[in-house]
């Protein structure tokens, strides 16, 4: 196969596999810890108007949910791709720091989590998925 198209192939399923396994633990975490009274997290205006009334507990899942989707999605794409798998990877971990910012934009949030997820839930979690390939290959 075309290096290129491997690489770009890997890529899309990076990106797939870690959105699959993000929205996979953030459709769960409901049931997991409850959100408290009151709170509508069904959509975006609903959890704006809402988000004073979480507490720390609510947001592990949240952060589980962005750093094991990170790491799935870098790790599927550094072990498929044919080089250049740390580039790749980065890639994939910066596309999900993107979206936990325009997350972070959209959605008020306590600035303890906003720091402690986008520090570490995306880029250290895309270097580790590259490592342990690194390691493996």
């Amino acid at each position: 196969m075309n290096p290129v198209l491997k690489n770009t192939l890997a890529v899309i399923a990076g990106l797939f596999v870690g959105s699959i396994v993000n929205m996979s633990i953030i459709l769960m975490s409901g049931s997991i810890i409850p959100p408290p009274d009151g709170a509508d997290n069904t959509t975006m205006e609903g959890l704006q108007k809402t988000m004073h009334l979480f507490e720390p507990k609510h947001f592990i899942f949240p952060f589980l949910a962005h750093a094991i989707g990170t790491f799935s999605g870098a790790l599927t794409t550094s072990l498929i791709a044919f080089n250049h798998r740390t580039k790749l990877g980065l890639i994939i971990g910066a596309f999900f720091l993107l979206g936990g910012i325009v997350s972070v934009c959209s959605l008020p949030s306590p600035m303890w989590f906003t720091v402690v997820d986008l520090v570490f839930a995306y880029i250290p979690m895309a270097y580790l998925a590259i490592k342990l390939v690194k390691r493996r290959v």
